[in-house]
């Protein structure tokens, strides 16, 4: 047995409130010396060499202690009885695993998290973005999910992205001039036009009323408290702010609470209250959903898309055509998950209008045609080992594969079917297997092309996707389990802010461009139509010896825009194939690839050489980055900026537990029952 953060072998002492533990650890068993103390410290508490650390506590060892954003800080297992949550924040981890030891279902967690993370973490997530959840019932063994998607408004035409009229057809504006260049360029996510209507409040009520435990009015004190009380701006968030600085400037709520009085950025470790935030969450936890979809906030969402000017000296402004119908009119939709089988295991994942699902599950349907065991990783530790490089090139081909049926055959299901009508064509066997065959052992293909399937209309192709996402996974006492990937769009979204938080950009997730030279583009925009994404929560189940979902074996999911759809992948071959732990598999080096020549190797990897040897160019002396260059690989060893927060159920000494690994590259932590 290995406790969090504490060596297998030595002498270990464990400090509580009211007594130490030591404890003697030597050949797999634990001795106890000498014991006592509250079980209950140990809730929902990080573990350290030095003891039980409680998140905003302010001691030595918080989690939630502002520091730099590094890029990658190791972290270790932690483990569980019977209750977890991970997320991409301490603050936003703590509030969900309060409500798990309370008693609440995985649902209730969810919305707490949330509710913390648009605040600690806004330029990725929050009020005014949308989601995607799947939920896994314990009791019925059945998966539900949900689709809190941003939507187009009714105005909307194909051309709403790219022309300000019909008789105007100059792009939106602003044209942006950034002063420390002079450089000026065309900012459509700045346009009220970029805004979807959002629907992560909404479709969070929708499951609380399927799968709630707890009053919804009860879970937004973690929320409201911190942005009355204050916190310290994180890494991250304070990487966020200097990053969007000249735009966050431009919109004047957002410059009062981001930016300080001469227009510098707020830097890491200064504490920032949020009273509109409160307030906005204090009209949810009393009205639900329709305080935001109707009434003055809603009044206040809209007349921010309809911005014609902003910024000093004030420039013109492209105004969205959203209106207060548009909101109140919004609907959350539970969906069929998308589930394959895979080896032993059944994975689910979410169907359109995102991709997520079906493009992770097209990827692991043609790599089951191969012995993905025998490609283990090398070197194995904490961080998972050094990939092999016929791992990452066999991988990367499928992802290749994948993502040309992607960018051409997925969209909005409400609006476009899928060839066949459902994901089944996609992901035939039979048709993987053909794709599979596809793939050179000993040299990349670069670009792949879509499969053929008869849609009735010619259908041109789409890439377009930003990276403002975060994700949680959280299991309950009930054995419930969910994920849920949740988005502003780009980071900061639309830099325009109302009533403490941001509103989105999601609708350039849109193709802007309606037809290429092949055809319409099935994620073109139309009126109330979801932009595709590939936000990718996975739910894994052992296959049942009939062939039905069997035991909840993980959970997992990233933010990263189209790139999420790599970070699952990995993580899912790297448990289900190579046998790593929920922190291995996530900490894992990055790698893969979207439908072009660049191969992903995430050079922020302490297991990655990224350095640029004299003459040479980055990756160069890495063995792993040679070898696939040979192949044909055109290899980027630039940091990749994955979020993945992942919970594994397994057997410790005969007795269930909860395995989280949260993602290295980011501030999150997981937090349980830990277990002892």
């Amino acid at each position: 047995m290995k406790l969090q953060g504490l060596p297998t072998v030595g002498l270990v002492r464990h400090h509580t409130k009211t007594a130490l533990q030591f404890a003697a650890i030597a050949g797999g068993a634990l001795l106890l010396i000498a014991c006592g103390g509250n079980e209950a410290d140990n809730q929902c508490a990080q573990l350290t060499d030095s003891g039980s650390v409680v998140v905003g506590s302010g001691l030595a060892g918080d989690p939630s202690a502002p520091e730099p954003s590094s890029g990658f800080k190791s972290k270790n297992l932690v483990s569980s009885k019977s209750y977890m949550v991970v997320s991409a924040n301490p603050h936003a981890s703590k509030a969900g695993c309060e409500v798990l030891k309370n008693g609440g279902s995985a649902v209730d967690a969810a919305v707490a998290v949330q509710m913390v993370l648009g605040l600690v973490e806004p330029q990725s997530s929050g009020l005014g973005g949308g989601a995607f959840m799947l939920h896994y019932d314990a009791k019925t063994k059945k998966v539900q999910a949900y689709d809190g998607r941003e939507t187009a408004p009714a105005a909307a035409t194909e051309d709403y992205l790219r022309r300000i009229s019909a008789t105007n057809a100059a792009p939106p504006l602003p044209v942006v001039t950034v002063p420390e260049s002079g450089a000026s360029f065309n900012l459509l996510r700045q346009s009220g036009r970029s805004i979807g209507t959002p629907g992560a409040v909404r479709m969070l009520e929708l499951a609380h009323k399927d799968y709630g435990s707890m009053a919804w009015k009860d879970l937004f004190q973690s929320g409201i408290q911190l942005a009355s009380d204050g916190f310290p701006i994180s890494g991250r968030m304070a990487d966020a702010i200097a990053g969007s600085r000249v735009l966050l400037g431009t919109d004047p709520e957002a410059a009062a609470y981001f930016l300080n009085a001469d227009g510098t950025a707020k830097t890491l470790g200064t504490m920032i209250k949020n009273p509109a935030y409160a307030a906005t969450l204090s009209a949810l936890a009393s009205s639900g959903a329709d305080a935001l979809h109707k009434g003055p906030i809603a009044e206040n969402i809209v007349k921010k898309i309809k911005l014609s000017s902003g910024g000093s000296p004030a420039f013109a402004i492209t105004p969205g055509l959203t209106e207060l119908s548009d909101l109140a009119n919004y609907q959350a939709k539970k969906r069929d998950p998308v589930c394959t089988t895979y080896r032993s295991y059944m994975v689910c994942g979410m169907g359109a209008p995102s991709s997520g699902g079906i493009t992770v599950a097209s990827a692991l349907g043609v790599l089951e045609n191969f012995n993905m065991a025998s490609y283990l990783p090398t070197a194995m530790d904490v961080n998972g080992g050094k990939p092999t490089a016929m791992g990452v090139h066999l991988i990367s081909e499928a992802e290749r594969l994948a993502y040309a049926d992607r960018n051409k055959y997925i969209a909005d299901t409400d609006f476009v079917p899928l060839p066949g009508g459902s994901p089944a064509a996609l992901l035939s066997k039979s048709y993987l297997l053909s794709r599979s065959k596809l793939i050179d052992m000993g040299k990349s293909m670069g670009t792949a092309s879509a499969g053929t399937f008869a849609t009735g209309s010619n259908l041109g192709s789409s890439t377009a996707e930003g990276k403002g996402t975060t994700h949680m996974t959280i299991v309950d006492k009930q054995g419930n389990a969910l994920v849920m990937t949740t988005t502003i769009e780009s980071g900061m979204g639309s830099f325009r802010m109302t009533n403490g938080f941001l509103l989105n950009n999601q609708l350039t997730d849109f193709s802007v461009l309606p037809s290429d030279s092949t055809g319409i583009i099935a994620n073109r925009i139309q009126a109330n139509k979801r932009p595709r994404s590939s936000m990718a929560p996975t739910l894994v189940f052992k296959l049942a010896d009939n062939g039905t979902m069997g035991d909840f074996v993980m959970g997992t999911g990233s933010p990263g825009g189209a790139t999420i759809i790599q970070y699952v992948v990995k993580t899912l071959v790297g448990v289900l194939d190579w046998g790593m732990n929920a922190q291995q598999a996530t900490s894992m080096v990055d790698f893969g690839a979207a439908n072009s020549a660049t191969t992903n190797f995430g050079g922020e990897h302490p297991n990655v050489n990224a350095t640029i040897p004299a003459g040479g160019i980055a990756g160069g002396a890495d063995p792993i980055v040679t070898t696939l260059r040979s192949m044909g690989h055109t290899v980027s060893v630039a940091a990749q900026v994955s979020g993945i927060s992942t919970i594994v159920k397994t057997q410790r000494n005969g007795s269930p537990v909860l395995e989280g690994g949260a993602d290295p590259r980011r501030e999150g932590i997981a937090l349980g029952d830990n277990f002892q």
